[in-house]
């Protein structure tokens, strides 16, 4: 239950920051204040994997590496269950 609220989490910020960088949104505080929520909650995880990942510019491929490592350690998990 908690991968999927971080996978959750994950998605959302993803969300809110395209809008933000597409300007669909502009700079609505109730947003900037839910993006800076969870990305202070993701980033003791994503920090670690933004680290080893090679770094690609603007485009940061860490969330994707999150909810994949996170999807395959969740069909361990129930294979061993």
């Amino acid at each position: 239950m908690i991968a999927n609220v971080i996978i959750m989490l994950v998605i959302i910020q993803f969300i809110i920051g395209l809008l933000f960088a597409f300007n669909v949104v502009n700079r609505n505080e109730f947003l900037e204040q839910i993006y800076r929520s969870i990305n202070a909650l993701l980033e003791p995880v994503l920090g670690p994997i933004r680290r080893i990942m090679p770094n690609t510019g603007a485009i940061d491929f860490s969330p994707i590496v999150l909810i994949i490592g996170l999807n395959i350690i969740m069909r361990i998990l129930v294979e061993v269950a």
